[in-house]
């Protein structure tokens, strides 16, 4: 058991410091060809390509870059990634994902002696925690983003109405506006004064931000550029039709929770049972880890407990 640890950790401290020994080579090139100022093509089309590998690839290690870059659900964790707010690499998530299933593996095969099945699907369900964080990450900026919009048309409206162009507005609006609207309208002003069309970086803004308020935003400025109008009406109107769907939204989830709190309860009073009788009687419960047909018994009962969880949370997950 304890030979089969060692050998894991000495795997993962091996590809580490593989990692760190070819990031400082890079590095060390790097500064030598910045340094010297040489004006070798090969050394500078070097450079370039470096540069451009760390801006576009999905991972610092090569091998690990090339695997990823044929696997096509790579380039919607990328986008979750950035939805999220979070400066990562595919390659340091995907890794951590990996990480994590086989120390769940190590643990359930080594110490506790479970199964093969049992481990194998434990690994699988926990290698997926990272990837869950991070979307659980993207819904809360996503909302924080919905809840601060309408205030951000308010105050762009008023912006516009005290006679600042749309730049200068939008430019206030994100200085003075919290996070994570700031960030996004900041980009979108700064990609605008580099040279692309209002119409281009709102709709970079909207596929940046998948939230149906900034793509109703988008649509109405470009509406007005096109075909003219009170824009600070619009942004008005705009901002108030949105602070009564998120009314509504509120209304609808509050009548919701009870059903959320009672899947809840459902899906943790079993686990809790399960507790409560190894504590109190622990030889009768754990012939349900000693038998195989025990084993199997729990493995079929935690599906069916997991697959009522996700049944329950669609049942009263309610859009409006």
């Amino acid at each position: 058991m304890w030979l089969t640890v060692a050998l894991f950790f000495l795997a993962t401290f091996s590809l580490v410091g593989a990692s760190l020994i070819a990031y400082w080579f890079v590095a060390e090139r790097r500064a030598l060809i910045e340094g010297s100022g040489s004006a070798d093509p090969a050394a500078a089309a070097w450079l370039d390509s470096t540069r451009l590998l760390r801006e576009d690839s999905l991972s610092t290690i090569s091998f690990w870059n090339k695997l990823l870059a044929r696997v096509d659900y790579v380039a919607i964790m990328k986008r979750r990634l950035a939805e999220a707010g979070l400066n990562w690499r595919v390659g340091r998530l995907t890794l951590l994902m990996l990480l994590v299933g086989a120390v769940v593996y190590g643990g359930l095969s080594s110490w506790l002696g479970a199964p093969w099945w049992l481990s194998v699907g434990a690994a699988a369900g926990a290698s997926t925690l990272p990837y869950l964080w991070v979307l659980r990450r993207r819904e809360k900026r996503l909302g924080a983003f919905e809840a601060q919009f309408p205030e951000a048309l308010d105050s762009l409206a008023r912006a516009l109405r005290a006679g600042q162009p749309l730049t200068a507005a939008m430019r206030l609006v994100a200085s003075e506006a919290p996070q994570p609207v700031a960030e996004e309208l900041a980009a979108a002003v700064e990609e605008r004064e580099l040279g692309s069309s209002w119409e281009e970086a709102l709709e970079h803004l909207a596929q940046r931000v998948p939230v149906a308020e900034v793509s109703i935003f988008a649509a109405s400025i470009k509406l007005q550029h096109r075909m003219g109008g009170d824009l600070t009406e619009v942004l008005a109107r705009l901002s108030e039709s949105l602070r009564e769907a998120a009314a509504l939204r509120g209304e609808v989830r509050a009548i919701a929770a009870h059903g959320r709190m009672t899947g809840l309860v459902l899906t943790l009073l079993p686990v809790g049972i399960a507790v409560v009788m190894a504590v109190v009687n622990p030889t009768y419960i754990v012939l349900l880890w000693v038998r195989p047909a025990g084993r199997a018994m729990v493995a079929g009962a935690l599906m069916c407990l997991v697959a009522a969880h996700f049944v329950i949370k669609r049942m009263v997950n309610i859009r409006v």
